[in-house]
């Protein structure tokens, strides 16, 4: 069984504005519940501030803790999902990579810390003196999307770059980086794990990497050291072993044909790359997730 792909359209039926969507986070769930009910992705960005409720976000075999305060952020391709202990409250909204692009010429989304890597945390936990202010900012979001006012994307796209640059400020000062990174970096990366995605099955070698994105290989660990602290060869490998995580959960393929599949010609390497990465073997990770 393959992880579902959302789409913006799934969640409007008639859509009021091309490429955006925001709602309470109660209503989100209730009218959605079929499509959000089991581990899914999305090809839109998403962000959700938690306002009540306790429960677990698990995004790409990670869990995180949900309460009051905190703000989730998801690039698309990342597979999540929900589980809650107590009933949830708070606000959610959608874009496309466009909707936010095409008004803002001149900033990427990926110059944002949360989403110029996907090693980057996926959360920030709002202090509270912060969090009248940004419960605030969310709602005016949901108001606007709700009425019908002149220039209402632009709006929009105005308001949600506010969400971000307050968050980033609150992120960079939580991960005690408080450096700018320059934009040929960011650039560098985001490149880099794109590649990654679309070649990593076959191609394990860092050179081949900076070769596609005509660099030395030298420069491109020096980038990937400065903005996420790991090296390419990490990275690749990371990005392998969560291919094999949703293969061995979404899957019924062996265990040894999920590790040819990755191109580890010998199964006992492979058994040994990953519990070194995830402090278990690949059978009993699958049946820790299979029995849930």
């Amino acid at each position: 069984m393959k992880v579902p792909v959302l789409n913006l359209k799934q969640f409007l039926p008639s859509v009021p504005l091309q490429g955006i969507y925001v709602n309470s986070f109660s209503k989100h769930i209730k009218t959605n519940k079929e499509l959000i009910h089991h581990p899914h992705s999305h090809d839109f960005y998403v962000g959700v501030l938690f306002t009540e409720g306790t429960g677990t976000h698990e995004i790409d075999f990670k869990s995180y803790e949900i309460q009051p305060g905190k703000v989730f952020f998801l690039k698309p391709g990342q597979t999540h999902a929900w589980k809650f202990k107590t009933s949830p409250q708070g606000y959610i909204f959608f874009h496309t990579k466009e909707f936010y692009e095409i008004k803002f010429l001149d900033h990427q989304l990926e110059a944002f810390p949360f989403f110029y890597s996907y090693q980057n945390p996926p959360y920030i936990d709002v202090l509270k003196e912060a969090r009248n202010k940004m419960t605030q900012s969310f709602e005016n979001l949901y108001e606007e999307y709700s009425n019908d006012q002149l220039f209402k994307g632009i709006k929009l796209v105005n308001l949600i770059q506010q969400i971000y640059i307050d968050l980033t400020r609150m992120y960079s000062i939580e991960l005690g980086d408080k450096k700018r990174l320059s934009l040929s970096y960011l650039t560098i990366l985001e490149q880099l794990e794109t590649l990654i995605n679309h070649h990593f099955l076959q191609e394990k070698s860092p050179q081949f990497y900076a070769q596609k994105l005509n660099i030395s290989s030298k420069h491109l660990n020096r980038v990937v050291r400065a903005t996420v602290n790991k090296t390419t060869s990490t990275l690749i490998m990371d990005r392998s072993m969560l291919e094999a995580k949703r293969r061995m959960v979404h899957t019924h393929d062996s265990l040894s044909h999920i590790a040819y599949a990755l191109a580890f010609s010998d199964y006992a390497y492979f058994s040994k790359v990953f519990k070194i990465k995830t402090g278990m073997s690949p059978l009993q990770f699958r049946k820790k997730y299979k029995n849930r």
